[in-house]
């Protein structure tokens, strides 16, 4: 018999599961695959030709470009600064720690177009930040860089809060007993704490690069909008709504959609692998 039906089946040890397991159903139902199912029957009345020419339009081709090279660079680089955050905060005790642990979480609650309006008047020529940047002719606000911001900001806590709690749960044993077998302390932690780290970094930078795939306040805010260079995916779908295209409108979204379910699906089985292999090991 199937292991699923199987545990269907069976009388749960704790009370509440029908109802519970109901009701979750029924969110997700109506919340997240109705939405989703009623696009794609919107896009299903569309023609192949009709559906081929509104996803594959110069514009919104390159749209795509720009959407994943600004994740895929957010992404690098948001790596790399949420993991020093994350190793910060867990392995040191200094004043304002609880502060910055806390401003970690910030693009969570603020707004992104909030966001967006910040950024662009703190990197703009004359901001704050942008002026340093414009002595040597860098242009961060109305450009692909800004993108670039936008996303590292609005995905920062992804890496963090991956990389957060498996630095806590580390045993410190490991490291003494390399420590005492004559390990040195780059050779600690590329061979024993790395490795640890290394499927909560990919959950943690597979999340962010998503989350920037459908970003659209903040990016649009600092990005400056111009045809060709830094239009976003999400942008085109605005675009193609405030011209009453809903069929072409629909099919940018389908395949966004697609593309995060894919993805999303692909993360999943990255990280049933690498956690299946750890807990060989």
């Amino acid at each position: 018999m199937n292991s699923s039906l199987r545990f269907f089946r069976n009388t749960p040890i704790l009370p509440g599961f029908s109802i519970s397991f109901g009701f979750s159903v029924l969110y997700i139902s109506l919340v997240i695959l109705l939405p989703i199912s009623a696009l794609l029957v919107y896009v299903s009345g569309m023609s192949f030709d009709q559906y081929w020419f509104a996803i594959t339009d110069a514009r919104v081709l390159q749209s795509y470009k720009v959407t994943l090279m600004g994740a895929f660079y957010s992404t690098v680089i948001v790596t790399f600064i949420g993991f020093l955050l994350a190793w910060i905060i867990t392995r040191y005790d200094f004043p304002g720690r609880r502060l910055i642990d806390s401003l970690v979480d910030l693009p969570f609650a603020l707004p992104t177009s909030v966001a967006g309006v910040t950024l662009s008047v703190l990197f703009m020529p004359t901001g704050w930040l942008g002026q340093w940047f414009d002595i040597f002719g860098i242009k961060i606000s109305y450009a692909f860089p800004g993108i670039v911001v936008a996303m590292i900001f609005t995905s920062l806590p992804f890496i963090v809060r991956s990389v957060q709690p498996v630095l806590e749960d580390m045993e410190n044993e490991l490291e003494e007993a390399a420590l005492m077998l004559g390990a040195n302390k780059w050779q600690i932690f590329w061979r024993v704490i790395l490795p640890t780290l290394i499927p909560a970094l990919i959950t943690g930078s597979s999340q962010a690069f998503i989350r920037s795939l459908g970003e659209f306040g903040a990016v649009i805010m600092i990005a400056g909008n111009i045809p060709f260079q830094t239009e976003v995916t999400s942008l085109m779908l605005f675009v193609r709504l405030q011209e009453y295209n809903y069929p072409a409108a629909a099919a940018i979204a389908s395949v966004v959609l697609l593309a995060s379910l894919l993805l999303l699906f692909l993360l999943q089985v990255v990280q049933g692998r690498l956690f299946k292999t750890a807990g060989g090991k």
